[in-house]
């Protein structure tokens, strides 16, 4: 912590008492804002005793404590605010890509910079509830062309589809071995050769938009490629400029899939604030324009948003519907940004297996991460790293149910797949089981033991 004179810090010490928070719950607090930008922190009590005492603490700690108040009081609160840092300027850096509306080809550059140098100030940002809503309140397009001037270079067709074709390559890579293989790689292509391809004089209209929309999926994989490595809050923002060029570029359904992303992104880190309410938005902008397929993707998300909103009996219809979708879709009519990722019926079993974890309901979670996973690995090895993750889920659900040994078999699979896999869940995964496999060599679970010893093999070889 920084040296600075001891003034009480009274609007600290207000913010906590409008909170209804005691120390010990403010330190709590600020530990799970921290662990979601992927730091462990230790912070107690008498952490935060002194720091309304009036010593600060380092940077990054401050934007912990402003997002977990932020959180509890229902709007945004900046450090400085807080009385944890001096004045901020108009547009502090540790706000860099939580706006809507900025030049977002600029704004993804510098975040790219930053990225690449592992600039503390936005690798270590955490995920912000109040932006996660940003798109919801913005129901008109930017006009790019009075914003941007187009450069010298000109672009079409085969240039957009080379960064289609390096978006592709990637997102095979990914699902393959994880998101941590040619990351730096593809966060250097979009600040330099996809930026640059924005800043292109088209032909016509459609090429300048076509080209933003590849933009948008360059932008999506550096923030997907951000949050397989735990770094939330750095997803988030890359994750807002996608949504941006799609607006940019009069795409509405691009822009709808972003908004599943990112409602997506909320549940699977415990903040599903917004998640229903862009659920919601993704689906009603695509029904009845889209093939039953693609529609099926955005069905079964509002579905899982329902469950975690505590509507379990809506929830179940719309899985039912987003069933009956895939089943008369034909993946070949999937737009490029839907199939990148893979078969849909794929995908929707294995957000139905999340549902039903939500609603405890373990039996049929179980059943469809089983479905998930056969069907993926119909393919060999070509989605070998979500493959691993539905098997790893698939053992946590049968443990639920008390079938242990079966567990055990289903994470011997897992662990198999997981050689050569460089992701954040991953090991998040291994420790998972390992936490498991523990109780279960007490209660003298055959091969447990042995399984452990792998499992902890594998965090050995990649930690």
């Amino acid at each position: 912590m920084a040296n600075h004179p001891r003034v009480r810090n009274l609007a600290l010490e207000q913010a906590l008492n409008e909170a209804d928070l005691t120390y010990e719950q403010a330190a709590a607090a600020v530990r799970v804002v921290a662990a979601e930008a992927g730091e462990l922190l230790r912070t107690n009590k008498a952490a935060v005793g002194h720091w309304v005492q009036g010593l600060r603490p380092k940077p990054q700690t401050a934007t912990y404590i402003a997002e977990a108040l932020s959180r509890r009081l229902g709007r945004t609160l900046r450090p400085s605010e807080l009385g944890l840092c001096d004045p901020a300027p108009d547009h502090p850096v540790e706000e860099l890509g939580l706006a809507l509306g900025a030049d977002p080809v600029d704004v993804l550059r510098r975040i790219g910079e930053a990225d690449i140098h592992r600039r503390k100030f936005l690798t270590g940002t955490a995920y912000s509830v109040a932006a996660a809503a940003l798109p919801l309140g913005i129901d008109q397009a930017v006009e790019y062309q009075q914003r941007a001037q187009a450069g010298h270079t000109r672009a079409g067709d085969a240039e957009i589809a080379a960064v289609r074709d390096v978006v592709e390559m990637y997102t095979r890579i990914d699902e393959r071995h994880g998101g941590q293989h040619g990351r730096s790689a593809v966060v250097q292509y979009l600040r330099s050769d996809v930026a640059d391809l924005c800043r292109s004089t088209f032909a016509t209209d459609e090429h300048r938009r076509e080209a933003l929309g590849a933009a948008a999926c360059v932008s999506y994989l550096c923030g997907w490629k951000a949050f397989d490595a735990g770094e939330h809050g750095l997803a988030q923002r890359y994750y807002l400029q996608s949504y941006a060029l799609t607006k940019e570029a009069g795409d509405d359904l691009h822009g709808a899939w972003i908004l599943r992303i990112m409602a997506h992104n909320g549940m699977d880190i415990r903040q599903p604030q917004a998640t229903l309410g862009l659920a919601e938005a993704a689906l009603a902008r695509v029904q009845g324009k889209v093939d039953p397929a693609t529609e099926a993707l955005f069905a079964v998300t509002r579905a899982r948003a329902l469950a975690h909103a505590g509507r379990g009996t809506e929830a179940v219809a719309q899985l039912r519907q987003a069933q009956d979708l895939v089943g008369r879709g034909e993946e070949q009519a999937l737009p490029f940004w839907a199939a990148l990722w893979g078969a849909p019926r794929a995908t929707v079993a294995s957000h139905t297996a999340k549902t039903f974890r939500e609603l405890r309901d373990h039996a049929n979670a179980e059943r469809h991460y089983a479905v998930s996973a056969r069907s993926r690995s119909a393919g060999g090895q070509e989605h070998q790293r979500i493959t691993a993750l539905t098997l790893a889920a698939q053992g946590r659900e049968q443990a639920a149910q008390g079938h242990l040994e079966q567990a055990c078999g289903t994470w011997s699979d897992s662990l198999d797949l997981f050689t050569g896999v460089r992701s954040a869940r991953a090991k998040s995964e291994v420790h998972s089981i390992r936490r498991s496999l523990r109780v279960f060599d007490r209660r003298g679970i055959k091969n447990a033991a042995d399984l452990d010893e792998r499992a902890r093999s594998w965090q050995a070889a990649y930690a």
